[in-house]
């Protein structure tokens, strides 16, 4: 009987819960489809505010501060309304600059076309004024012919009084054009007018301040004819630009680049400022490439320029240097060359350059170790070199380095030699033709004077040991050391 009692409580429980259970489930069904729905709307509002996002990138953030209101001014009504005012004040001024700055594309479109006519008629000005003055100044040149052939004593005919003209050019006016102005033939006549418009052309680009376009026009005008100083002193006129290419600099690089491309070499004159030109603003590139590519015509001077500028740019002096040792070498100025080889230590090389060019004489070369008083250099043209004799005295050397305020270079020329002790210095004073007896002992008085006094007896020693040789009084005549040799 209990059993069948707990069996049937479990029964009755079964079915309350299965009671329970449906509208519990009812419940969660609805409850799922409300949130599924807020989620639905949700992802539209989503899609609509990121869409409204594209086209509203200025829009602020609500939640941050409003610009240029403290935290307290932003919720005060007072505060917000005043600053609402100056917001809409300023909206309205900007609308209506817009609607003054901008107009609207049709507009654009038809001052195009306005645009495009006004150009063509003044084109055709340009066209008719063109040929108008050519014709005015063939009539002038004309009537100062006639004008001068009616003074003349009027023996020739006025058309052999203008052959003469031509051949002469009597008449004053442009190098070149005057003759062509002249001709009958049209087509040289043509040319000539080309060339006026040429100049005019330019002239009017740099008045109206379009300088880039000068330049290049200027660059490839026919003969060359707007290459000259004139030109470089308009372009120097007009200055540097603050933003814009320095347009002298840009005159340079482009008749350097035509002139290569061409095979005309630049003048010496307008090479001489191009290279000034580049060196003033700090584009010691540009004329590295213009040296050693470009066609151009090297002077002394343009040499000298970049000598010049090497030794004030330490760090580019070894550039500046080999620039201008090419440039004095085309030139034929083998003194400023050797320099130059010496200035970059390269001793080798100038001594093969001073034995290639044989016209060297003991002064020029003094006057080389006084500019580049290198102890390798002045202990290479004292010696012997591939087998020749020495170029230089090393006493005549040392004595004009102590005379011309070089004393520290003396004195460790002097150290060189005293290192080699007392052969070393005979075998010196042996082999030197050119030092004199007297020059050795001033020499020797110099070296006691300079603490060097072994040295200072090592020469007296080599002196008073030659033969035939005794002690030189003031009185005695000067004489060759070697001159016993040729007795």
């Amino acid at each position: 009987m209990a059993e069948n009692f707990l069996e049937l409580v479990k029964d009755i429980n079964s079915q309350i819960l299965e009671d329970q259970r449906i509208p519990l489930m009812r419940l969660i069904e609805n409850n799922s489809s409300k949130i599924q729905l807020q989620i639905d709307e949700m992802k539209q509002l989503r899609a609509e505010y990121d869409t409204k996002e594209q086209y509203c990138t200025f829009c602020k953030d609500p939640s941050k501060p409003i610009p240029g209101m403290t935290l307290q001014e932003s919720v005060s009504l007072d505060a917000l309304t005043k600053y609402l005012k100056h917001l809409e004040d300023k909206y309205a001024e900007i609308e209506q600059l817009m609607s003054k700055k901008y107009l609207p594309a049709q507009r654009k479109a038809d001052l195009d076309e306005e645009m495009i006519v006004v150009l063509e008629r003044r084109d055709l000005a340009e066209n008719l004024n063109n040929e108008l003055q050519f014709r005015h100044q063939r009539l002038q040149i004309i009537s100062q012919a006639l004008t001068l052939w009616v003074k003349s004593d009027m023996s020739r005919s006025f058309q052999d009084f203008m052959e003469h003209i031509q051949k002469n050019k009597d008449l004053h006016g442009e190098q070149g054009i005057v003759e062509e102005l002249l001709e009958d033939d049209r087509g040289k006549a043509k040319e000539a007018e080309v060339l006026l418009y040429y100049v005019e052309r330019f002239n009017e680009l740099i008045s109206l301040g379009e300088y880039e376009k000068a330049v290049y026009f200027a660059a490839n005008s026919p003969r060359r004819i707007l290459q000259n100083i004139g030109t470089v002193s308009k372009f120097k006129a007009v200055g540097k630009i603050r933003g814009k290419p320095f347009p002298l600099l840009l005159f340079f690089e482009a008749i350097f680049s035509i002139s290569h491309a061409f095979r005309h070499p630049v003048d010496a004159e307008l090479t001489l400022e191009g290279i000034k030109c580049g060196l003033s603003e700090k584009r010691l590139d540009l004329v590295i490439n213009w040296v050693t590519q470009e066609r151009l015509t090297f002077s002394e001077e343009a040499g000298d320029v970049i000598f010049d500028y090497g030794e004030q740019d330490t760090y580019n002096k070894a550039k500046c240097l080999a620039l201008a040792q090419i440039i004095y070498s085309e030139c034929g100025l083998h003194k400023k060359a050797l320099l130059c080889l010496c200035k970059q230590g390269q001793i080798q090389g100038a001594m093969e350059y001073i034995q290639q060019f044989k016209d060297f004489t003991s002064d020029d070369l003094m006057q080389l170790i006084k500019l580049c008083p290198h102890t390798e250099l002045i202990q290479c043209l004292t010696k012997e070199w591939n087998g020749k004799p020495p170029y230089l005295s090393f006493g005549l050397a040392v004595l004009h380095l102590f005379s011309v305020d070089m004393k520290k270079v003396g004195i460790k020329l002097l150290q060189e030699i005293n290192k080699g002790g007392k052969d070393a210095v005979e075998h010196l004073m042996i082999n030197d033709p050119f030092c004199s007896l007297e020059e050795w002992q001033e020499l020797a008085n110099i070296c006691l004077q300079n603490g060097f006094d072994k040295l200072s007896n090592d020469i007296m020693s080599v002196l008073q040991s030659q033969a035939g040789v005794t002690e030189i009084s003031e009185e005695d005549d000067i004489v060759n050391l070697m001159q016993h040799v040729f007795w």
